[in-house]
């Protein structure tokens, strides 16, 4: 591996200012899923990317559209049907850039400046996935690839990937792989190389709460009528006790506990309070009672709200009694809890709990499961060994208290799993005006990658 490696670096070190040039082409077309008036510019970006394949030497690319947005294939697969499969996933679409006056750059007319790339989709996740794309391109114009590669890039994931589900499962033979490459996560800091190993799932609810058939005087019927909004406050708050333990019947029943070894890893993260309380801006922390704000954050399951609506909420006073309130809430979830039965629990809270003066609706808006991944599964490990390379330091493992779906889809669906990891970080801004990225961890991502993708030779060795 050694002569190959330092030919394909030197190769990517030659030629790291063309690549920049590419992801600056990349992050100019501005690729917005959100808004249907960009769909020109998504078809534009899947066109952009499927030439893009071509030029590095991927032999078989193929555009598939969907009812939204288009979905990119590639292969490579000269290494030989005996070596294994490597399946890249990543998404081209990227977030509106509102509020554009926010930005001290054009969102879409990428700039350096003091070493980080300004412009949206650079961090999430368009400059991850030219990492991958200049990793492949330095290997192939110095050798032929250890192992096949495949790749799948959809343009809907800041939209929640509505076509990905059914496109996996029409395409599963297609799509056989053995492990998966998602860079859509990140680093903890510069100097933490990351590895995220577990994800929570979500349950995501509205409930209304219904009183009288319309707004009521409350002079006139005021002290006979249950408020919807006061009856709604009364459920919310049901749900949880004093030491933040949430009460919905069962709720924890199919939690797994934290090992102690998890807990030693979790514990590694530089993650105290303070870190929480400097990023929060909040005084003191709450959560449940036993465990670290790190693993309360990651490795626990939640219950929050999100929104709430009654009655009258303009400027000066309305003296109503609403007819009806409503609240956005969800639970993250944690391994082998499932949103079917999240569900469930809550209408048996709320048919045990809901005061009988009302009535009460449930309306189940969006489901994630939740998933962790084997640290010590093999390609794992060798992307672990290949991190420590480069960054000279042993990579932490984390739990990430988010949801990215198609990772639990990937091993439901195509029973592979995944390695997940990155080169963004926390004060990126993605999502954010003035996303960026720092181009010495982009470039370290390019290193990582080609490492680990060489690292196949001396298995085939």
């Amino acid at each position: 591996m050694s002569e190959v490696y330092d030919e394909s670096l030197k190769y990517f070190q030659n030629h790291k200012n063309e690549y920049l040039e590419d992801l600056c082409k990349f992050v100019h077309i501005p690729s917005i899923s959100a808004d249907s008036s960009y769909k020109k510019d998504i078809e534009k970006t899947a066109l952009w990317l499927s030439d893009y394949l071509k030029s590095i030497g991927i032999e078989k690319i193929e555009i598939f559209n969907t009812s939204l947005f288009p979905i990119v294939f590639g292969e490579y697969s000269k290494a030989g049907p005996e070596k294994p499969t490597m399946l890249i996933y990543g998404h081209y679409d990227v977030q509106p850039a509102d509020p554009i006056d926010q930005w001290i750059t054009d969102p879409f007319s990428p700039e350096i400046k003091n070493g980080q790339l300004f412009a949206r989709g650079s961090s999430d996740m368009k400059g991850q996935l030219i990492v991958s794309l200049a990793a492949i391109d330095s290997i192939l114009h110095t050798n032929l690839l250890p192992i096949n590669i495949k790749f799948l890039l959809e343009g809907e994931e800041e939209i929640g990937s509505p076509n990905i589900v059914d496109f996996i499962t029409n395409h599963k033979e297609l799509l056989k792989s053995d492990f998966v490459l998602n860079l859509d996560a990140g680093m903890i800091a510069p100097d933490l190389p990351t590895i995220t190993y577990g994800l929570r799932g979500l349950a995501y609810f509205e409930l209304y709460v219904y009183g009288p058939e319309h707004d009521l005087h409350s002079g006139l019927f005021g002290g006979i009528v249950h408020n919807p909004a006061l009856a709604l406050c009364e459920i919310l708050t049901g749900m949880k006790d004093k030491e933040d333990k949430i009460l919905l019947p069962g709720f924890y029943d199919d939690v797994i506990p934290l090992s102690i070894d998890e807990r030693q890893e979790l514990a590694r993260l530089p993650l105290d309070d303070d870190f929480y309380k400097s990023q929060t801006g909040v005084n003191l922390l709450v959560g449940e009672k036993g465990y670290s704000s790190t693993e309360r954050v990651s490795a626990r399951p939640t219950l929050d709200i999100h929104g709430i609506y009654s009655g009258y909420i303009g400027i000066g006073p309305k003296t109503v009694i609403p007819s009806y309130a409503m609240a956005k809430f969800s639970c993250r979830l944690v391994p082998r809890q499932e949103p079917a039965r999240i569900y469930q629990q809550l209408i048996d809270y709320l048919n045990q709990n809901a005061p009988k003066t009302i009535r009460w609706e449930v309306k189940q808006l969006s489901s994630d499961t939740p998933c962790v991944i084997d640290r010590n599964f093999p390609p794992t490990t060798r992307f672990s060994t290949s991190l420590e390379k480069i960054w000279n330091v042993k990579p932490v493992y984390k739990r990430e208290g988010g949801s990215i779906p198609i990772v639990s889809y990937m091993s439901d669906i195509l029973g592979i799993q995944s390695i997940l990891s990155g080169f963004a970080l926390p004060d990126d801004r993605a999502h954010s005006p003035n996303e960026r990225l720092n181009l010495d961890l982009w470039e370290k991502g390019v290193k990582t990658v080609i490492n680990f993708i060489l690292s196949f030779t001396e298995a085939a060795d």
